[in-house]
């Protein structure tokens, strides 16, 4: 049976976040005319996860309107939703995927869009009120306990837990933020950009803590506080845990595909097992424009990847060179980023980072006199113009880049 002449044949998409969904329907557009099961252990229709520790988590938006897609997408493309079921098992060899129930389901092609898992503590498992943030259930769980006034502990000075003390100190929660490294997002941006968030939460009243390591989160039946390794204590009504997450490659482990930070695969979403893909937050894959393999957690890579496997699936391999973007929203600042600045030697400043008059500024990173990375606050134009001088590789014009008067467009060198 030729690439083209797939009408008979099964894919099965394990994962329905964004990458799965993606994918989903993508194949479809790709030309696949066989069928496509698409098997989320949760049970709501495949929903945007960025708005979880933003507008849902403050009451803005329900779980129903962050739906990635409508039923009727999936109907219209005929695609197959097994919500609330698990994946117990992969056999690659007899190709079939055993589900929970004892359910057995042959595929010809497999994606795994399994995507991460949140890191636990594995302290404080046993309380009421010590939270996670990962899923719709997780914010469910959390929210009939956001009341005004009351202490919050919020463990991990990253994107997550700084959405997080946003959302509580605009609902008049006492916030307190405890970071281990020494600075907040050490491991993703610049000094420049962490002195700018703390100075930003702890104008909205946010207390923030680095150089904390948390030894036992104390309580009987319900938690009461936090103790560091200092023996500092902080009182506590709720505690929050967001300290990253894990790709989830245990099932590619199992079924013998090689698993590096993440499911191996090549720049076409190909895995070690044949007729296997992967995309999404779980996958460990090359990045041509930096040289090396990466995994990324984040909504660009998921959809971007996941469009690169479904064109694979159907016989229309295209390799994967977008280039990395991210954005976090706190109060009413959007930071939106592109690259990766990893390794930088330089960089530049542009606008006044002091200044709350909503005016924003931009930090440029380069490696070697090239722009590599670029962190914009609320300035989308300049982030769109850093998007395609990094991506196209192209010569920056210094002068233009710190004279505030030059527009984005004229960031590159002529």
């Amino acid at each position: 049976m030729s690439d083209s002449d797939n009408s008979q044949q099964v894919c099965v998409v394990v994962g329905a976040s964004h990458a799965g969904s993606q994918l989903a329907v993508q194949l479809r557009k790709e030309g696949w005319a066989g069928r496509i099961i698409l098997i989320g252990a949760e049970t709501q229709l495949p929903y945007h996860r960025p708005p979880l520790s933003k507008s849902v988590l403050a009451g803005e938006k329900s779980v129903d309107e962050i739906a990635l897609r409508p039923h009727s997408m999936y109907t219209a493309n005929a695609v197959e939703l097994r919500l609330g079921e698990r994946v117990e098992s992969l056999d690659v060899q007899k190709k079939s995927v055993l589900l929970s129930n004892g359910e057995k389901i042959a595929y010809d092609k497999l994606a795994l869009c399994t995507g991460a898992r949140v890191r636990r503590l594995g302290l404080g498992d046993d309380l009421q009120g010590v939270h996670y943030l990962r899923t719709a259930d997780d914010v469910a769980a959390l929210k009939p306990e956001l009341i005004a006034g009351r202490r919050a502990v919020i463990i991990g000075g990253g994107y997550i837990g700084l959405e997080t003390a946003a959302v509580l100190a605009q609902l008049g929660l006492q916030v307190t933020v405890l970071e281990a490294a020494e600075r907040l997002l050490q491991r993703v941006t610049s000094v420049v950009m962490s002195e700018y968030f703390q100075h930003l939460h702890e104008a909205h009243g946010v207390k923030i803590v680095t150089h904390a390591h948390v030894r036992r989160i104390a309580g009987e039946g319900r938690v009461c506080a936090v103790v560091c390794a200092d023996g500092t204590e902080f009182a506590a009504d709720l505690v929050i845990v967001g300290v990253g997450v894990i790709p989830e490659t245990s099932l590619a482990e199992a079924a013998g595909l090689e698993v590096v930070n993440g499911i191996k695969v090549d720049e076409y979403a190909r895995t070690t097992a044949d007729d296997v893909y992967a995309a999404g937050d779980c996958t460990w894959h090359p990045c041509a424009l930096y040289g090396h393999h990466v995994r990324l957690e984040s909504v660009q890579n998921a959809l971007d990847q996941s469009r690169v496997a479904a064109a694979s699936i159907a016989g229309k391999p295209v390799a994967y060179e977008a280039l990395p973007w991210f954005w976090s929203d706190q109060y009413a600042v959007k930071l939106q980023s592109a690259g990766l600045l990893s390794g930088y030697d330089d960089m530049l400043v542009r606008g006044d980072r002091r200044n709350q008059d909503g005016t924003g500024f931009s930090v440029f990173y380069f490696r070697e006199g090239k722009m590599i990375a670029a962190d914009c606050v609320d300035r989308a134009k300049e982030f769109i113009a850093c998007k395609r001088l990094i991506a196209a590789r192209l010569e920056v014009n210094r002068q233009a880049l710190l004279d505030e008067s030059s527009a984005p467009d004229t960031f590159a060198s002529v």
